[in-house]
């Protein structure tokens, strides 16, 4: 962890405190705290990577209440 980041205490259940505990020893790390953020970051960068190439577009609820209506599914 670079230290001029600020850093904040988050709670964690001791059963993954002790996970990373047992792991420590077949990384490079020394501290808890360092292995966390790197797992953190490389989960996040993942999921930031893969919502990046997301086509999300916003979907009209007007439009899919006039589908469905014309469907038959919406009596209104």
């Amino acid at each position: 962890m670079d230290s001029y980041e600020a850093d904040r205490t988050i709670k964690l259940p001791e059963r993954i405190v002790a996970r990373v505990e047992d792991r420590l020893p077949r990384t490079e790390w020394d501290e808890p705290e360092e292995y966390i953020t790197y797992v953190l970051e490389e989960v996040l960068y993942q999921v930031e990577k893969e919502t990046e190439n997301d086509d999300f577009e916003p979907i009209d609820e007007r439009e899919v209440k006039s589908r469905l209506k014309s469907l038959g599914y919406l009596n209104e």
